[in-house]
């Protein structure tokens, strides 16, 4: 019955569905030269696809600092690496794969630098530990579900340069408290920050001209949403249902009229506020 393994220096590729139906393989050995290699190129564990511990020279891995050699952190490359607190990710790298993090549920801290252009899909989903992270300027997009359930994520800085916020990109995150997204950002995706139920206040810049379904849905503790476009975003029915009870929507206000008759907003009638934005 095959518990362990240890993968040589010599091996360059592991193939798809390399250890399929292992049932009982718990530690995977690998050189430390080595990690790199595996857990990018190769992606360790899109192949297993199983809660494994990464053992290094036979320790397990709690804190990780990727090479200047990677450029590139693959699908899945450290999915369910459940004991990584933090790692740190050198300027090298330019994306961050789809799932990359995803279920690495002790990650407390992690450096994006500024050579990342993208984070992928559910990169960092179900990262449950991890409570604040700077995204770079040279990120223009969020990705679908990219911070999805990460309840402990208390705040965000979204910089200048995105452009969208994909589907999902911060669904259930429950400490998020406020949010200010920047002029750049033309579109919020769908559920976008629905479930966001510490969310209190929201500002939307005058750049966004679509407002997905149920984007800021169910956000029960959300009161204040402040709206700078002059002429009202497209909005997908159900984007504000379920916020705070007597919840306000403040809009510039000579755009009052325009808002309480635009299709979408109409449903937030009693709700729209002028206001002077600065």
């Amino acid at each position: 019955m095959l518990t362990s393994i240890t993968i040589p220096d010599s091996v360059t590729e592991i193939g798809f569905g390399a250890f399929e139906n292992c049932t009982s393989l718990k530690d995977i050995y690998v050189n430390i030269t080595d990690l790199a290699a595996y857990s990018t190129k190769n992606k360790m564990h899109e192949i297993i696809r199983r809660n494994i511990r990464l053992l290094v020279n036979g320790v397990e891995i709690t804190e990780l600092v990727i090479p200047n050699s990677v450029t590139e952190i693959g699908t899945s490359a450290f999915r369910d690496c459940t004991s990584l607190t933090s790692i740190t990710i050198p300027d090298s790298v330019t994306s961050i794969g789809d799932s990359a993090f995803n279920g690495c549920t002790s990650l407390t801290c992690i450096t994006i630098p500024d050579s990342v252009t993208e984070i992928g899909t559910s990169a960092f989903r179900d990262c449950t530990s991890l409570t604040s992270i700077t995204i770079p300027d040279s990120v223009t997009s969020i990705g679908k579900g990219a911070f999805y359930g990460c309840t402990s994520l208390t705040s965000i800085t979204i910089p200048d340069s995105v452009t969208s916020i994909g589907d999902f990109a911060f669904n259930g995150c429950t400490s998020l408290t406020s949010i200010t997204i920047p002029d750049s950002v033309t579109s919020i995706g769908d559920y976008a920050f629905s479930g966001c139920t510490s969310l209190t206040s929201v500002t939307i810049p005058d750049s966004v001209t679509s407002i997905r379904y149920q984007a800021f849905y169910s956000c029960g503790n959300l009161r204040e949403v402040y709206c700078k476009r002059t002429t009202p975003p497209s909005i997908v029915k159900g984007a504000f249902d379920f916020n705070l009870p007597g919840r306000d929507i403040y809009v510039p206000t000579a755009s009052v009229d325009a808002y309480k008759s635009a299709s979408g907003w109409s449903d937030y009638a009693s709700d729209i506020i002028g206001y002077d934005f600065e």
